[in-house]
């Protein structure tokens, strides 16, 4: 039996949070696990696209992002939300807010992370021609006491989600593989 939770994934731009995120979904929902995820560049084309980048704003987003994530986890929803969400306060209210929240630090450096961008936005920042870049020209405040910390510079895809799975079922969140198959004949 699985239970509403919380997983929040956040870190620097380019850590790797949606790559971990939609593959740990694809392995959850292969369970059959009820899962919804939400990511930081999709609800800000629908939810959130009236938001800038200011402080203020990005903490309306993360205000809006927990109160879905609330929704769907006291519901028996295990949500994957992965945001850079770099402010601890705002992070501490999602905690307060939603059923078992997780908090998953992907931790890259920044110089990995500058590296793995496809879109080019750490060089603009770092020239000077984007403000509000989290990192760069904006704090990104590093989580104090995560549940979990991933090290993508030196961990796989693979071991990161198996990480993530070890958790969620070692915390009884989710069925162990074995329960979840047999559920499943």
């Amino acid at each position: 039996m699985m239970q509403g939770f919380t997983l929040w994934l956040t870190g620097l731009s380019g850590a790797g949070k949606t790559t971990i995120a939609v593959e740990l979904e694809r392995h959850l929902l292969a369970r059959g696990l009820r899962i919804e995820r939400l990511d930081g560049d999709t609800v800000r084309q629908g939810l959130t696209r009236d938001l800038g980048f200011s402080k203020e704003d990005r903490d309306k987003n993360i205000e809006r992002v927990t109160f879905v994530a609330k929704l769907l986890s006291r519901n028996g929803i295990g949500v994957i939300a992965a945001f850079i969400s770099p402010y601890r306060e705002a992070r501490q209210r999602a905690r307060q807010e939603t059923t078992h929240f997780i908090e998953v630090f992907v931790d890259a450096p920044l110089e990995v992370c500058a590296a793995r961008d496809v879109k080019g936005l750490y060089a603009r920042a770092f020239a000077g021609e984007l403000q509000n870049f989290t990192g760069v020209n904006d704090p990104y405040e590093t989580p104090e006491n995560p549940e979990l910390t991933l090290h993508t510079e030196r961990e796989s895809v693979e071991e990161s989600v198996a990480a993530v799975i070890a958790y969620l079922e070692g915390r009884g969140l989710i069925p162990h593989a074995e329960l979840a198959a047999l559920e499943a004949e």
